[in-house]
């Protein structure tokens, strides 16, 4: 990445899960931010994820679930990311996840969970303060 590119940020929805109207207000949060984001649709596997996080050369990949399945998936991103060779990638996560299962995932490499109702500005200012890239 050049100095004054816009950071590349994927937003991908893993799983079975159609509900996607969370995952594109994160988008377009983040676009409004001065970020370029890349939204991949829904019903995306960790593998599909993985190969898009590469192709398009992010600094951040965000997962968006509310099937339950987080335990799941997200560790599975993580694992198919760092097997990719981007172990630089922040992972950070969202949907309905109890508060419960945060830990774990945070151990398992997801950096941050945002749950409903958090603020958009808080996940902006999150992705600010935490990649490490030249804005």
């Amino acid at each position: 990445m050049v100095r004054g590119e816009p950071i590349r940020v994927l937003i991908a929805k893993p799983g079975l899960d159609g509900h996607d109207r969370g995952a594109k207000v994160i988008v377009r949060a983040l676009r409004d931010a001065g970020y370029e984001v890349i939204y991949t649709g829904i019903r995306q596997t960790p593998e599909m994820i993985a190969a898009a996080a590469l192709q398009e050369d992010v600094a951040a990949v965000g997962l968006s679930l509310l099937s339950g399945a987080h335990m799941t998936l997200f560790p599975e991103v993580v694992k198919r990311l760092r097997k990719a060779g981007l172990k630089d990638v922040l992972v950070f996560g969202g949907g309905i996840i109890p508060e419960e299962d945060v830990s774990a995932l945070k151990k398992a490499g997801v950096r941050a969970v945002f749950g409903p109702g958090t603020p958009l500005q808080s996940i902006v200012e999150y992705l600010n303060e935490n990649l490490k890239v030249a804005r």
